[in-house]
C-alpha cells in the first residue's frame, strides 16, 4: 500500500523525516523534492567498475546549466529524509520526464532505514538547462510488513553530499 500525502503529513517526525519540509510539495500521495545547486560528472569518458572513478564538481548558476545528452551527471535533493517503517521510492515528476529529463538511471528504490540526502542520476535526452531548487523529483512510501530490519549498510548511510558509485567496495570485500 501506498501511503497518502496525509498519511506521510500524519508521520512526519516519526517514522518520515523529510528537512526542511514545506506543505506546498505535499502532494495527495508523495512529497516533491528540489534539485540542490551542487552537480558531479565523472572525469573518465570510460567508467571501472572496480575502482573509485574521479568526478568533478559543477555548480549550477541560478541562470541556469546546460546539460548535454550522452553525460551522467550525480546531483542530489536538498531536503535531508530518513524513513522507519516505510520503503522510500523516488521517481521523476511528469513535468520533468516531458522534458526528456531521467532523475534516476535505476536506483529509485530505498530501504526502510535510509537517512541521508538522494543522490539522483542525472540523464537528458537531449540538451536541456536546468535550475537549482526546482522540485525536480517525488518521494513516495510504501506500507513494509511489521518484521523488518532496517538498513545498515557503511556505503551510503548518512551522507551529507553527492555520492558516487560505491560498486568498487564490493570487490575489495570479495578479497
Amino acid at each position: 500500500m501506498i501511503l497518502s500525502g496525509r498519511e506521510i503529513h500524519k508521520r512526519l517526525g516519526q517514522e518520515i523525516i523529510i528537512d526542511p519540509f514545506r506543505p506546498e510539495q505535499l502532494n495527495p500521495n508523495s512529497y516533491n523534492l528540489r534539485l540542490h545547486n551542487k552537480l558531479l560528472s565523472y572525469t573518465s569518458s570510460q567508467l571501472d567498475m572496480k575502482i573509485d572513478n574521479p568526478s568533478r564538481e559543477i555548480i549550477i548558476p541560478p541562470e541556469g546549466l546546460l546539460l548535454k545528452p550522452g553525460r551522467l551527471y550525480l546531483g542530489r535533493t536538498i531536503e535531508y529524509t530518513e524513513t522507519h517503517g516505510a520503503v522510500p521510492m523516488l521517481e521523476g515528476r511528469s513535468s520533468v520526464g516531458r522534458l526528456g529529463l531521467f532523475i534516476h538511471v535505476t536506483a529509485g528504490f530505498g530501504d526502510v532505514g535510509f537517512k541521508g540526502y538522494w543522490t539522483l542520476e542525472i540523464f537528458c535526452v537531449q540538451p536541456i538547462v536546468i535550475y537549482p531548487n526546482v522540485e525536480i523529483c517525488q518521494i513516495y512510501y510504501h506500507e513494509i510488513s511489521p518484521d523488518h530490519e532496517e538498513y545498515r549498510s557503511g556505503k551510503y548511510q548518512a551522507n551529507s553530499d553527492i555520492q558516487t558509485s560505491m560498486l568498487y567496495k564490493d570487490f575489495l570485500e570479495k578479497k
